[in-house]
């Protein structure tokens, strides 16, 4: 499955990234016109240890449900950091993920962003399965 990024959108995790280090951050994907145009910023509300979990509240959703809705758009999925460690879901996020969802996932190591990668949550929820992540210029 390919999942089209704006390279706003992209930059704008790989910065997340780099400022929530050590900690994971985490943000909606919010989609339009088949692409992923914005990667919104949500707070990290764990309270389990933020360098290795992430939690998005209820407002935090109903925020980004919102934002989509401003942009003519829909909620199309997640991405969050793995701080030193790589770019894979875990199996924490396994537990967490929901159907019908992309979940982006960059690696941070030593605090500069690395390999950026797409999952989708197979049917069956007996794990993900890896997409394709293509870049686009938004003009």
């Amino acid at each position: 499955m390919d999942t089209v990024i704006t390279d706003a959108a992209l930059d704008a995790i790989r910065r997340h990234a780099i400022e929530t280090f050590p900690d994971e951050c985490c943000g909606a994907l919010i989609e339009a016109d088949g692409a992923i145009v914005e990667a919104f910023v949500l707070a990290n509300t764990t309270s389990a240890g933020r360098a290795r979990r992430f939690r998005i509240d209820a407002e935090g959703y109903r925020r980004a449900e919102g934002r989509a809705r401003e942009r003519k758009g829909a909620l199309a999925g997640f991405y969050h950091s793995h701080p030193d460690a790589p770019a894979r879901p875990s199996q924490f996020d396994l537990d967490h993920a929901w159907p019908n969802l992309k979940y982006v996932i960059i690696s941070v190591d030593r605090g500069v962003p690395g390999d950026t990668t797409v999952w989708h949550l197979r049917d069956d929820r007996s794990g993900f399965e890896q997409g394709e992540l293509r870049c686009h210029t938004q003009s």
